[in-house]
Parts: C-alpha cells; structure tokens; sequence
C-alpha cells in the first residue's frame, strides 16, 4: 500500500468510524428524545440527524460520483433553520434516507483510486485547481469527517432523557 493509499485508508475509516457513531445514536432515540433541543433555543436533535444526512446525500455530486438521492431534505435541513418547515420527515424517513445515503457513498469510496482520491472535485474549476491542488475530493472527506463530529458532539450534548 502506498502512503497516499494509507492517508486515503486512514480517511475513510475516520469518515466511516463517525458516521456509524452519529448512526448508532440517533437510531438509539425515540421520537420523543428526537424533539429534544441541543441546549434553549438550539437545533433539536431531528434536525441535526436530517442536516447531517442531507449534507452527506450533497457529497455524491460534489465528488462526482451519483446525484443527490434525497434532494427533498436541502430545503428542510440545508437552506432554512430548524423550526422553519411546517413539517418533518419521522424518524424512519430519515433513517431510511441516512441508511441509501450512506451506502450509496460507502459503494463509491470503494471504487476511487488514490489517484482519483487526490482528483478534483466538481465544485472547483481547472483553473482553480491549478493554483489550488489541495481542492480535491481527499479534502472534501477530510472536512466532512470534521463536520459529522461536530454535530455529534452537539447531539450527546442534549443528553437525551426519557
């Protein structure tokens, strides 16, 4: 294995390893846990587990990879805040959408190559990527790694109860 194969390997385990940890917690709470808030006045937990799935189902076209499977969730989860929506998918919807996104993008991590890894992503030109070789699909799993963490840490936060 060559070591950009093993920054890669490395990568994607952490991706993986974070989102089984946000997967395990959100499918451990009820319905009523879901409506909990963060902390007065914060996200509500459902909310977080629909923004985290709908900013994953937004990675399949950013690395060129598939379309969106659930574009639905971007108005509910992505461009408007928490309590915006007049409705919510249940917890079983989402889960449901979580569950295809997931494998989905885990099916097509495995198909890229180190090289196709280090490859740019769709939402950077030729030219950009000139200048800016670090723009590349490896990044992109970097910083969403770091943004399933952090909305992880908020969620255990809440502390779900009863």
């Amino acid at each position: 294995m060559t070591s950009d194969q093993q920054f890669i390997d490395s990568a994607l385990r952490a991706w993986k390893s974070n989102v089984e940890r946000a997967e395990n917690f959100f499918n451990a709470l009820s319905a009523e846990q879901l409506l909990q808030q963060v902390a007065p006045g914060r996200n509500r937990l459902i909310y977080l587990w629909g923004h985290l799935a709908a900013a994953d189902d937004a990675l399949l076209p950013l690395l060129g990879v598939g379309s969106k499977l659930h574009p639905e969730l971007d108005a509910i989860f992505l461009t408007n805040p928490d309590r915006s929506a007049t409705s919510l998918p249940s917890a079983t919807e989402i889960k449901q959408a979580w569950d295809e996104i997931h494998n989905a993008l885990w099916s097509a991590f495995n198909k890229l190559s180190a090289a196709d890894w280090l490859a740019k992503h769709t939402a950077v030109s030729d030219d950009e990527f000139v200048r800016e070789p670090h723009r590349n699909r490896y990044t992109v799993i970097l910083s969403r790694t770091s943004h399933i963490a952090f909305h992880y840490g908020q969620a255990i936060l809440a502390k779900p109860r009863g």
